[in-house]
């Protein structure tokens, strides 16, 4: 049977098992790196949303925000400025698309963060019409709201006051603001009137973990595959493949009941 095994033919099916065996490992190492990703972000999204909420200061500023702050409730006091309002195209809510609407929050030490204030549905127009937002609280408010990441820079072009992402550093650039390095999601602001609030962000894990193991479990299923098609083959061509014994067939001993 080793002797069978070394053959080119059996050798080139081994050989395939243990590239899809290499192929198969760093799918189930994707897919854990991916449920990893997701589980780390339930947590922080567990730790963080409900959490009393801290001052801003010591949280978001100039930097990028740190993975490990992300979704941390914060306060900041400012004056929100419409002039530069930004509308979000795309974003799903409900089960419908529309904008989410942007718009700076001015702090006193001169810079200033952006408020994703919430969702509003697409113009009856249609998308490329910006549709009617009621404007933000004036004066000095008090928001609360959690700390998001600056999102992917996008240089599809669209009509002036609207955006694809929430993307901190090319919003900074057409604004002229000195933006901090992420943005809020509004809670509250006090405003009596406000776009929809946005939903609890999905803290499920997928099936990824699942996926993984499957990934896994197959390598060894592959080898096992192939060596039993060895054997199999093996047996035939030696004539050593093995009889199940015939069962004797029962007999019927005749009695007097059955008279």
């Amino acid at each position: 049977m080793i002797r069978r095994a070394l053959t080119w033919r059996w050798l080139g099916w081994f050989a395939a098992a243990t590239a899809f065996a290499v192929m198969a490992y760093l799918l189930g190492q994707w897919q854990w790196g991916r449920y990893e990703d997701r589980s780390a972000r339930a947590d922080r999204i567990e730790a963080n949303y409900d959490a009393p909420p801290v001052a801003i200061d010591g949280v978001l500023d100039s930097a990028p925000v740190p993975l490990q702050r992300e979704w941390t409730r914060v306060t900041a006091t400012g004056t929100y400025d419409d002039e530069h309002r930004y509308l979000v195209r795309n974003r799903p809510h409900d089960g419908t698309y529309g904008y989410e609407v942007v718009v700076p929050l001015r702090l006193d030490d001169g810079t200033a963060v952006l408020v994703d204030r919430g969702w509003v549905p697409n113009s009856d127009e249609g998308a490329t019409v910006a549709p009617q937002v009621a404007p933000s609280p004036s004066g000095e408010v008090t928001v609360t709201g959690w700390v998001r990441p600056s999102e992917p820079a996008d240089s599809r072009d669209l009509p002036q006051g609207q955006t694809y992402n929430i993307d901190v550093p090319t919003l900074a650039e057409r604004s002229e603001l000195d933006l901090r390095g992420g943005y809020l999601i509004l809670q509250e602001d006090g405003g009596s009137e406000r776009p929809a609030p946005l939903e609890r962000p999905d803290t499920g894990i997928g099936p990824h973990m699942a996926y993984a193991i499957q990934w896994w479990l197959a390598i060894p299923a592959a080898y096992a595959l192939i060596f039993f098609a060895l054997r199999r083959e093996h047996q035939g061509a030696t004539g050593t493949t093995p009889v199940r014994p015939v069962k004797p067939k029962k007999t019927r001993i005749w009695d007097e009941e059955d008279g």
